[in-house]
């Protein structure tokens, strides 16, 4: 077996712990804003310092801790070179549409450098080229069209088959141009800098409704309520289903492993391939240790409460078993996970939240390319709230689109939610009795007719849950290596109490205390 890690802590947090903001009081009342964005990632963080320099009233209301969630379990490569996304979007959209959405991408990478640099952020920003490669036979005419493809979008690209990874591959398409940074220390400047600029930030402060009137107002857990004129949702997964995206988002985990690299062996870039449910590398300054820095592998991605082939942890032992393999003085001292949604077209949604709204805006379905994709969101939506001109590739990213080539993405899509929806409540419970559980473990168990998600602490305690997600009803199951309850359907995941991890739920599972 694999030596991995103990815990499960992101290496961003752990390193800028940042200071607190407060939670919005339940007694407050505060005047109109000019826009509430909702959500502390890099998409909302970018919006509402966007407009804060632009003279706009901002206020963001955070349900954790701002660049915590999706951001703060980035692996942080800023790159406009996403897999083998060129060749597909010139082939499906036409040459024109690649060549906006390279624009558009990469400009947000020259725009993150300009704001670290502005703000004299120590975010560890370092421009590196960016690798998508193949190590078997048979794909090097992938990777020649991708590079082509890439190339006539405007970037920078080139077909190689020689890379700074220890090991051989068959080809790979090289970008210049891209970075890698500390995405929490660059998201902790911009907020310090938001709020000198007047804004506000309110963590701790979770959004349960909003009323899309003039102003429109948004309610949060404890009843505290906030009024804008416009509202901004950039929650990752929208948290508002009036616009229907759940059913045009698939969401997909991806674990990381964090090791340590002694500085002489790094591959100096980013680097991705699509085979072995995908692999990306990257390395990143490591301050704690002299000579060192640190190797992030990522991959092994699955349907949140669907790990696929093996548990969880069997994916985490495949993982850190291919790092040590490609990099045999490696020393993994982390592992977390992250999440994204990918849209039915491969390209985000950003702009209006729905064909009838005159003052929601929403940003999400990046992919996995949230870094480039976030900064991008704020600089998109502050000209649509600022009624700025918007750049020439707005439409591209336009939230009502519907093309008729993204029926059959759809129709698979919503076919996998309903086949997981029922299927779920037509199957025998997960196991017999609360006596197969084993400590530290969870699963689905009937009780006295009904079935509740059962969890047994390392103690022995025993807590149960009712099993239905509180978004959509779907039956959640239990991720045994980060220990928490995950939607199959649409991604929410819960703590062993219970509470919201991610969303898109609002509200925690409900507790049963119907079990001996």
């Amino acid at each position: 077996m694999t030596t991995l890690p103990i815990g499960y802590e992101s290496y961003w947090l752990l390193s800028a712990a940042g200071s607190p903001y407060a939670p919005l009081a339940a007694d407050s009342r505060p005047g109109v804003v000019d826009v509430a964005v909702v959500g502390g990632g890099i998409a909302g963080l970018s919006v509402a310092w966007e407009l804060a320099r632009a003279g706009r009233s901002v206020t963001v209301l955070e349900s954790d801790r701002i660049a915590a969630g999706v951001t703060g379990h980035t692996t942080a490569k800023v790159s406009a070179l996403h897999g083998l996304h060129y060749a597909r979007l010139r082939d499906r959209r036409g040459p024109e549409c690649a060549r906006l959405y390279a624009l558009s991408q990469q400009g947000a990478i020259e725009h993150l450098a300009e704001v670290a640099a502005g703000l004299g952020a120590e975010c560890e920003l370092e421009r590196v080229p960016c690798y998508t490669f193949v190590e078997g036979e048979g794909h090097e005419d992938e990777i020649r069209a991708e590079a082509q493809a890439a190339a006539e979008a405007g970037l920078d690209a080139s077909y190689v088959t020689e890379t700074g990874l220890p090991f051989p591959v068959r080809a790979a398409v090289r970008v210049e141009g891209q970075a890698q940074f500390h995405p929490r220390k660059y998201l902790l400047a911009l907020a310090e800098d938001l709020v000198r600029r007047g804004g506000t930030i309110h963590e701790r402060t979770r959004v349960l409704a909003l009323d899309e009137g003039e102003p429109c107002v948004l309610t949060a857990e404890n009843g505290a309520e906030v009024r804008a004129r416009d509202v901004v949702v950039a929650t990752h997964y929208p948290v508002f289903d009036r616009a229907l995206m759940f059913s045009r988002l698939e969401p997909r985990r991806e674990l990381v492993i964090a090791a340590l690299l002694p500085e002489d062996q790094d591959p100096g870039g980013g680097y991705l391939t699509p085979e072995r449910a995908t692999r990306s590398v990257r390395t990143a300054p490591y301050p704690f240790r002299e000579g060192q820095r640190l190797l992030i592998v990522t991959g092994e991605k699955f349907t949140p409460g669907m790990p696929g082939i093996g548990s969880v942890g069997a994916r985490y032992e495949r993982l850190a078993a291919w790092t040590y393999e490609r990099f045999p003085d490696a020393r993994p001292v982390h592992r977390w996970a992250t999440q994204d949604n990918e849209t039915t077209d491969q390209v985000p949604y950003i702009g209006r939240f729905h064909p009838a709204t005159q003052h929601t805006y929403v940003a999400t379905g990046f992919g996995g390319w949230g870094m480039a994709s976030g900064v991008l969101s704020g600089q998109l939506l502050a000209a649509h709230l600022t009624g700025d001109a918007l750049p020439p590739w707005a439409k591209l990213y336009d939230p009502v689109r519907l093309r008729p080539r993204e029926a059959p993405a759809l129709l698979r899509l919503q076919s996998a939610v309903a086949r997981r929806f029922v299927g779920d409540r037509l199957r025998p419970s997960y196991v017999d009795s609360v006596d197969e559980i084993s400590p530290g473990t969870g699963a689905i168990v009937r009780i006295q007719g009904r079935r509740c998600a059962v969890h047994r602490t390392a103690e022995g305690e025993l807590r149960a849950l009712s099993p239905r997600c509180t978004h959509l009803g779907c039956l959640v199951r239990f991720n045994d290596a980060e220990g928490a309850w995950e939607c199959p359907c649409h991604g929410s995941r819960f703590g062993i109490d219970g509470e919201v991890i991610q969303g898109p739920a609002t509200r925690p599972l409900e507790p049963r205390d119907d079990i001996g």
